[in-house]
């Protein structure tokens, strides 16, 4: 009786576990099926856009959240592009590209990632906010992967941060790829939004044109942040086959030399300026305890 019972009890954790996994592996094929019929969908715009290389960007605002998206073709094998944004220990050397981002490092776990976001400025951890992210692949099987990293909580009463990237293959030399940035943001957010867009922002532009202008304003901000996270992703890629001590050097002249051909929307400091900051932030990266 009791291995009857004990047989039971071990066919039904099986059953359990294969409809998770049937359950898994439909809902990634549907994703993968769902990006393959946008990559269809954006085939011209992919080939014809201001700029200059297979990248579609949309955005949207409502009154709670802001959201930019990237759809992008990249000259990378899906193995070789899963298997460098799977690692959660990569995505630290990745953010900390990005202009805004002061320090990153794993938390507790593995899939928790602590990053401070602070000024376009060297400043000391002390005058920036802290981002706790947590870090899930919600697939990664033959064709398709999808990442995210949400922070339930930032500063001045913004929430809700998503960093969400999926990719499939296209051939054995590039990847079709959807990154998505958003957050949502409250009256406290509104206005000091509004402070810096009337003042040190009143000048920046987005890349959306409407009515023959780039847009401004938040939809601005966010397509901004948007394009440079992307960037960092590629500028990432790309060093990996230099030797890993040139690689940290390699990648920030990347990200700067890949922002700078839209000096317009992103450019904000010169070369040598952003090397300086990012050359102490990312020594500061290396320590385990942040301070």
């Amino acid at each position: 009786m009791f291995r009857r019972t004990r047989f039971c009890f071990q066919w039904l954790q099986f059953a359990l576990v294969s409809l998770l996994l049937a359950g898994v592996a439909s809902a990634a094929e549907n994703h993968a099926n769902a990006l393959q019929a946008h990559y269809a969908a954006l085939t011209t715009q992919l080939q014809h856009n201001a700029f200059g290389q297979p990248l579609v960007l949309e955005s949207s605002q409502t009154d709670s959240q802001l959201k930019g998206e990237i759809y992008a073709v990249v000259d990378h094998p899906f193995a070789e592009f899963k298997a460098a944004v799977n690692d959660p220990a990569h995505w630290c050397d990745i953010l900390i590209l990005h202009l805004n981002i002061k320090y990153c490092h794993i938390g507790a776990t593995a899939e928790q990632l602590v990053v401070y976001v602070g000024r376009k400025v060297d400043q000391p951890l002390t005058a920036a906010h802290e981002l706790d992210f947590s870090w899930h692949s919600l697939a990664a099987d033959a064709g398709y992967s999808n990442v995210v990293l949400h922070a339930g909580n930032g500063p001045m009463g913004t929430h809700d941060y998503r960093i969400n990237l999926e990719s499939i293959p296209l051939d054995s030399g590039h990847s079709f790829v959807h990154l998505s940035y958003a957050y949502g943001y409250g009256l406290t957010a509104k206005l000091a939004l509004q402070s810096y867009l009337g003042t040190l922002g009143s000048d920046k532009v987005g890349f959306t044109q409407i009515d023959g202008q780039p847009v401004g304003g938040v939809r601005g901000l966010v397509e901004r942040n948007t394009i440079r996270y992307y960037l960092a992703i590629e500028s990432w890629l790309g060093a990996q086959s230099a030797p890993a001590e040139q690689q940290p050097e390699l990648r920030m002249r990347n990200w700067f030399t890949a922002t700078e051909r839209y000096p317009r929307q992103l450019h904000e400091m010169d070369l040598d300026e952003y090397m300086a900051m990012k050359r102490n932030e990312y020594r500061r990266q290396q320590k385990p305890v942040a301070g």
